[in-house]
């Protein structure tokens, strides 16, 4: 790029000085020229002046000798008259005569602008009136006393001066003359030479610059010829590089008529010949619709702006195109002003594509199934409606992004295994933990199918997931609840073999403590019967939890029962665990059996206790809540109605999803040995379940565990069945 710019550069550098050259010739021709007609004029005008001045010199000495010859004529007539006194003399005197003073007056003009001439003639012309006059009295005399008369007349001196003199002021008049004269030629001849001279010089001179001129632009001829030649060429070239363009290439005028299109163009438009479109208005082919967006753009182009636009024309056979244009302006240097340069494809196809494309679209957005579409790079391609309601991300949030990064926390054997048999087979099938955009974890059944370009090549991978995140829920509950119900049925087994164990031992414990009565041995018996009786109890605990606990059930408030554990937190847990309780007024009734709700507070407390070794906060709250259908289908328990919410909150250990999959399983315990049973929270289960209602536990590693107990609410009209200690209660509620 940078060589072709400096080779533009010198090129317009090179016209510029060839430019410059051609006009300081110029001018230096115009000024010799100019020169030349200066010097030419002013030689004219001295040798016209010269020519004059001869031509008046020659005029009066022609004129003086005129004057003298026809003076002497007039002298010579009258002297021939006076001694023949014939009358052809006399005719021939009186024509002199006239002559003379013909010549006189013709002399008189010829030098009245010349001072010194016209002094001389200011002399002469009385002389010669005087003179005469005198011929003139002579013949009168002659004619009136006779040829004695007259002959006294000539013979005096004073006639003889007078004539003398006259013919000598003439001689010497034309002497001067001639003298002038012959300086006038003079000069004359040289002002012609110089003149011929200077006309030479001058013709050499123009002669030079001439061919100078004449070898510049014949270089210039020829240059621009050669440029000539080179535009034709390279219009050809261009010529043939535009209508071998795949694309349509159109010139507009400002006014919207089209100056040029290209081969196809023409073959766009549908016509055989550029002569049907160039010269009319290029929007005489689109479709009404689109013309008054196409003006506004050619406006917006003419004004020195770029564009595009879409729009649609109709060819001269009836064919409707889709048409994108790109819109360039091109100045036009004469005046400034911009033109329009419109490069148009057709998109026919890729409009039917994509009509296609949405119509599918649609198809998809219609599937309640999340469908996306990624390439192999895992980069997001497609991403429907479904997916959205699935996964929380609209389209424009996740299109070119990873789909690996998005949906998953981490790449897990099972992914890997998916992404190798998909790209081996074509397809997988199988579940997969994702991630939405709360950074909730999802199960979802996914399908996965894979899609090649024309070549074979692996192109893009279409996935189809549908969640089942809350039937696994409910599998998963159903199968703890066969596994706690088979453990129930054996456990009840074990514990009625238990109890016909520890009968017998228990009757003989009580006999030896009547048979010896010492201190030592009542200390052990005791001991002894202690530790009978304990195992009956925890045996008593796995038959409650296995036969589900039944017992008389009343109209019980929570109130009162939440009041009872908040004391008992209070007095007997460590100082620093700090209880919160939020318990409405308002709260509904459950009916149950009151210690045995008790029994799953005081566990639940009891865990949470244990739960915060280093202390923390603990809350306990209640809520009336309504379920509906959505909720109860979360969990299998559940079902529609009015229940009492009753939260037990720590900020404690927590526990891991594994640990949350087994904790109402009898015997299953974290804590230490002697330290717990594993039956606290698979007693508060049967309790909870045997009051109709369900628990839910949420729980993280270091951020502590909630426990959410549901309990059926009872109607108004089982409140005549409330306990005598809690009748009160009730009627001030």
């Amino acid at each position: 790029m940078e060589g072709i710019c400096g080779r533009k550069g010198d090129r317009m550098i090179k016209k510029w000085y060839r430019v410059q050259r051609l006009k300081a010739i110029f001018i230096l021709a115009l000024a010799v020229v100019f020169t030349n007609a200066v010097v030419s004029y002013s030689n004219t005008v001295k040798l016209i002046s010269n020519q004059e001045s001869v031509t008046s010199s020659y005029k009066v000495v022609t004129e003086l000798e005129s004057i003298q010859s026809n003076f002497k004529d007039t002298e010579i007539a009258q002297r021939n008259y006076l001694i023949t006194a014939d009358a052809d003399d006399l005719q021939t005197y009186v024509a002199a005569d006239q002559k003379t003073n013909s010549n006189i007056q013709i002399i008189s003009k010829l030098t009245a602008d010349t001072h010194q001439k016209r002094q001389w003639i200011s002399l002469l012309e009385p002389k010669i009136s005087n003179r005469l006059n005198i011929l003139q009295q002579e013949i009168s005399l002659r004619q009136n006393q006779g040829f004695e008369a007259v002959r006294q007349q000539i013979l005096s001196d004073r006639d003889k001066q007078s004539s003398k003199e006259i013919q000598h002021l003439i001689h010497d008049s034309l002497k001067v003359e001639q003298n002038l004269l012959h300086q006038g030629m003079q000069q004359s001849q040289a002002s012609s030479q110089k003149a011929i001279v200077t006309f030479f010089i001058a013709a050499v001179v123009d002669l030079v610059l001439v061919m100078l001129l004449y070898d510049l632009l014949w270089r210039y001829i020829r240059q621009l010829q050669q440029t000539e030649l080179a535009l034709r060429q390279s219009e050809n070239r261009l010529r043939a590089m535009i209508d071998a363009e795949p694309e349509c290439i159109q010139l507009i005028g400002g006014d919207g008529i089209l100056l040029e299109i290209n081969a196809e163009g023409l073959a766009m438009m549908e016509v055989e010949s550029a002569d049907v479109l160039i010269g009319k208005p290029i929007d005489a082919v689109i479709v009404p619709e689109y013309r008054a967006a196409f003006a506004d753009l050619h406006k917006s182009v003419c004004q020195g702006n770029k564009g595009t636009l879409e729009f649609e024309i109709v060819g001269f056979k009836g064919t409707h195109r889709y048409m994108e244009t790109h819109a360039v302006p091109l100045r036009n240097e004469s005046d400034g002003t911009f033109i329009h340069l419109a490069l148009m494809r057709d998109i026919t196809q890729q409009k039917q594509a994509e009509q296609k494309i949405r119509e599918q679209g649609l198809l998809l957005d219609v599937s309640s199934d999340a469908i996306l579409v990624r390439n192999i790079h895992n980069q997001i391609l497609f991403w429907n409606q479904g997916a959205e309601r699935l996964y929380g991300w609209k389209t424009a949030e996740v299109v070119g992004n990873n789909v690996l990064q998005l949906l998953y926390k981490d790449i897990s054997p099972q992914l890997e295994d998916a992404y190798l048999r998909v790209m081996n087979t074509g397809e997988w099938r199988g579940e997969l933990h994702q991630l939405t955009r709360e950074g909730k974890v999802i199960i979802v059944e996914s399908r996965w199918i894979l899609i090649r370009d024309d070549n074979g090549q692996p192109k893009s991978i279409l996935s189809v997931n549908t969640e089942i995140t809350q039937q696994k829920q409910l599998e998963a509950q159903l199968v703890r609840s066969q596994r706690l119900e088979s453990i129930g049925t054996l456990a009840g087994g074990i514990v009625h073999d238990l109890n016909n164990i520890l009968s017998p031992i228990l009757m003989s414990v009580q006999l030896l403590q009547k048979k010896l009565p010492d201190s030592q041995s009542q200390q052990i018996l005791q001991t002894l019967e202690n530790n009978v009786k304990r195992g009956a109890n925890l045996l008593k605990q796995v038959l409650s939890f296995a036969r589900g606990i039944e017992g008389k059930h009343t109209i019980v408030q929570i109130q009162p029962l939440m009041a009872e554990i908040e004391q008992i937190i209070t007095q007997t847990f460590p100082k620093s665990i700090i209880c919160q309780t939020d318990i409405p007024k308002n709260l509904w009734y459950v009916r149950g059996d009151a210690t045995q709700l008790h029994q799953v507070l005081i566990n639940l407390v009891v865990n949470a206790r244990d739960a915060m070794p280093n202390g923390g906060i603990l809350r306990i709250a209640a809520e009336n809540l309504v379920i509906g259908e959505h909720s109860a289908q979360i969990n299998i328990d559940a079902k529609v109605g009015s229940y009492i919410a009753i939260v037990v909150t720590d900020t404690g250990m927590g526990m891991s999803s594994e640990v949350q999959q087994r904790i109402f399983e009898p015997f299953f315990t974290t804590k230490e040995v002697g330290k717990g049973t594993g039956l606290g929270l698979s007693t508060t289960l049967g309790i909870i379940k045997n009051h109709g209602g369900f628990v839910n536990v949420y729980s993280q590693v270091g951020r502590g565990t909630q426990f959410t107990v549901y309990l059926p609410a009872s109607t108004f009209r089982d409140t005549h069945l409330l306990s005598p200690e809690l009748e009160s209660i009730a009627g001030n509620g």
